[in-house]
């Protein structure tokens, strides 16, 4: 983890950066790009066999916690092509600082949302699709569609957090 020292000057260096390359506007005068506020992504650590590194995440969010923002940007979001309601849900959870319900539903879609991205991919999301009344449709070339085993696991994975 980068400590506050790494961060301001990777935060002054894009600042100069900036700065550098918006000078010669129409004005000619260069200007100053306020990036305050602006850091480098967050990733989710994973082990040496793809699972969520949880003691590394938890370590990485009391480090973050100390930083000075708030909220985030981007997201693969194919779970909401299925519970899309629910992913609202957990915006509106936190938004209204409901925090403890919110964890709690985060950890209702933990599993499925690793189902439908890392675990079973496009594939998986399709059956979903299928299973919650939406047009999932064939996988095309070279997806494969999922073997029965693998559909009996992503099933279990919905069905185990209460969403089948």
């Amino acid at each position: 983890m980068m400590g506050p020292r790494v961060w301001s000057s990777v935060r002054q260096g894009l600042s100069r950066g900036l700065a550098r390359n918006i000078r010669g506007l129409a004005s000619g005068e260069g200007r100053k790009v306020d990036i305050a506020g602006i850091y480098p992504p967050v990733t989710t650590p994973f082990t040496a066999t793809a699972e969520v590194d949880y003691g590394k995440l938890e370590e990485n969010l009391h480090k973050l916690g100390t930083l000075p923002f708030r909220g985030a940007v981007g997201g693969v979001c194919a779970l909401a092509n299925v519970l899309g309601a629910q992913v609202c849900q957990l915006e509106r959870l936190c938004l209204t600082g409901q925090w403890e319900d919110a964890q709690k539903l985060q950890h209702r879609l933990i599993e499925p949302n690793a189902a439908v991205t890392r675990r079973f991919g496009i594939p998986g999301l399709k059956k979903t699709m299928d299973w919650f009344g939406y047009y999932g449709g064939p996988c095309r070339s070279p997806l494969q569609e999922l073997r029965p085993t693998e559909e009996e696991a992503l099933r279990v994975d919905f069905t185990s957090n209460g969403w089948l």
